[in-house]
């Protein structure tokens, strides 16, 4: 689909400074980008709270008009604006994405898994420890090494892929089915 008429003069407007471009430019696009971010974070199994869906959305937003709008200025025409936005969006998004979980890999690692709470016990820790090794024995051997890779050794979907030669994009999915598995176990018989 080609460039509307419509689209087209909403984009010269906005790469004009018009007055209130900007807030028609927005007002248009805002449905097409919380689908984008719902749709990138559920394609990824994660659950993201209304902030932290709004900053995505804003994220988006300003990754559109940073440099003077220059995403819009290399737009060519050769698509429909909601296409291109949509391939754009997503890309902001998933950076995000993989940064926000970078940045918390790096503060929850394994330093911070191996670093003790300070209000527990060596008992406890050990306790701990064992209540972990114990759930990971329910779970078959590529599970538990990508669930303890994830949540003991803080590593990133792109390093479990490395390690362990599955795709990045099935680390996710992995993760979920053992987690559901895990939560199911724990389930008291009734």
């Amino acid at each position: 689909m080609a460039l509307s008429d419509i689209d087209r003069q909403l984009l010269d407007r906005c790469l004009t400074n018009k007055p209130q471009a900007w807030q028609d430019f927005v007002d248009r696009f805002m449905g097409l980008v919380i689908h984008v971010v719902t749709h990138t974070a559920e394609s990824r199994s994660l659950r993201l709270t209304g902030a932290e869906s709004e900053d995505l959305v804003s994220e988006v937003f300003l990754g559109v008009i940073a440099n003077d709008f220059r995403v819009l200025r290399q737009f060519r025409g050769q698509s429909s604006l909601a296409t291109y936005l949509t391939v754009v969006a997503r890309r902001i998004v998933v950076r995000q994405i993989v940064q926000r979980a970078s940045d918390s890999a790096v503060q929850l690692g394994p330093a911070a898994a191996e670093k003790p709470a300070e209000d527990e016990s060596p008992e406890q820790r050990m306790s701990n420890q064992e209540e972990v090794q114990r759930l990971l024995s329910r779970l078959d051997g590529a599970e538990a090494d990508v669930v303890r890779m994830y949540h003991l050794e803080g590593k990133s979907y792109g390093e479990i892929s490395q390690q362990t030669g599955m795709p990045a994009g099935s680390v996710g999915p992995t993760l979920s089915r053992a987690r559901l598995r895990l939560r199911e176990g724990a389930q008291p018989a009734g």
